[in-house]
């Protein structure tokens, strides 16, 4: 992913700042840190790219997305839309918060579709989090119809989708909160951060609490300071504000030189019959982090990654088998294996993982491979890939033409 590809002395300057002042803590210490805060620089840059009002950055996207349904006011017993298709730390997330994920179908987006939502619905749902996979966006017109319809709490995880818009209004900011993941394998990386986002004050101000053992944060005494919620450790440290900082003021860089990749990769695999394209809600808005495709069916696209692994073709996912995206490998959450018990198992599911049946999800992902987009490739490189990419689907095509 891009974020790693791109270390350098911008990192280095950032990173040397904190160590020249040795205040590593991000709150508090006014005189020892002489000025630097990266911890605020870094949010202040992601305000300035989603344009939220407010912007919390937090040890990781795992805890943004927690920090985002709890400060959103989903709790013990609520039930919680979910995609099939995320990492399983959105539905820890869930989890951990004493709520109850109820899994709804996606479409070809590759997130929640609104006839999904609207067919998982039931009297105890609260609330949709709602995914952006992969660096696209939902279809948010027709989820904010639902949402608005059965008056439910939306809460996005965009933890892959960081850059990505949907009609102008970036993703994160159609619900009540929002979150985005600046791990090692995102379009830029903190090394391991996370940001909750948000327009609504009230709402900031109590994951502001709620991050830090329910600190307020008023004032530069820190043992004074009131502490109006519970809350937890979920705090960055300075150093790795300071690698998010740096990395986030590439993301246009790399957003531009992605997109130009991801449009050739698309006009050459355009013409191969056979390879379709996930669906963009809207173009203008794609991060460009991966590029999805399609092939006919699960067994063809079975047999087009048995090619790309003969023809040592890497860096490509196929999340219907081996990656830990899909709801297909969390048997530990199916039987919900955990160290202690849930509220979700006190208060009983709505849904039996065990024998839930997702035909749409299946079938979407089953067809499903993604490759991770580069800024570093040349244009060479990308031609390569694609040419590469099309003679094994090709050969796996023929396979099922002559059975």
């Amino acid at each position: 992913m891009p974020g790693t590809e791109l270390f350098g002395s911008e990192e280095r300057k950032e990173i040397n700042d904190v160590l020249e002042t040795g205040m590593l803590f991000r709150y508090n210490n006014d005189q020892q840190r002489n000025g630097i805060w990266k911890a605020r620089e870094f949010e202040a840059e992601v305000r300035k790219i989603t344009g939220a009002k407010y912007a919390h950055a937090v040890s990781n996207g795992s805890a943004a997305i927690a920090i985002a349904l709890a400060s959103a006011g989903i709790g013990a017993g609520d039930e919680v839309i979910c995609p099939p298709f995320t990492f399983i730390a959105s539905i820890e997330a869930v989890l951990w918060i004493g709520a109850i994920p109820v899994f709804a179908e996606i479409d070809e987006t590759l997130c929640l579709s609104a006839e999904g939502i609207r067919n998982a619905i039931t009297p105890k749902t609260k609330g949709v989090c709602l995914v952006h996979m992969c660096g696209t966006m939902a279809d948010m017109d027709g989820i904010m119809a639902v949402v608005r319809e059965h008056n439910l709490i939306l809460v996005e995880d965009a933890g892959q989708a960081f850059g990505a818009s949907y009609k102008g209004t970036s993703v994160g900011l159609f619900g009540k909160t929002g979150s985005f993941s600046f791990d090692f394998f995102k379009i830029a990386t903190a090394g391991e951060g996370g940001i909750f986002i948000t327009n609504d004050e009230a709402t900031y101000k109590i994951a502001d609490a709620y991050s830090d053992h329910g600190h307020n944060h008023v004032g530069n005494n820190r043992g004074m300071e009131q502490h109006p919620v519970l809350g937890f450790n979920y705090r960055i440290s300075e150093l790795h504000a300071a690698v998010g900082l740096a990395q986030t003021r590439k993301v246009p860089h790399i957003r531009e030189v992605n997109n130009k990749h991801k449009k050739a990769l698309t006009e050459i695999l355009s013409q191969t019959e056979g390879i379709t394209f996930a669906h963009l809600s809207d173009p203008d808005g794609d991060s460009a982090t991966f590029l999805n495709f399609f092939l006919p069916d699960t067994e063809t696209a079975k047999r087009t990654v048995d090619e790309m692994n003969k023809a040592g073709i890497g860096g490509f996912n196929y999340w219907f088998l081996n990656m830990y995206h899909f709801i297909n490998q969390w048997d530990h959450l199916k039987t919900m294996q955990t160290a202690s018990k849930l509220p979700a198992q006190v208060f009983g599911m709505s849904q039996d993982y065990t024998t839930l049946e997702l035909p749409k999800s299946q079938e979407v992902i089953g067809r499903l491979i993604s490759f991770g987009i580069r800024c570093t490739w040349t244009d060479e490189d990308v031609v390569a890939l694609a040419n590469n990419i099309a003679t094994c689907a090709k050969k796996a095509m023929q396979v099922a033409v002559m059975a």
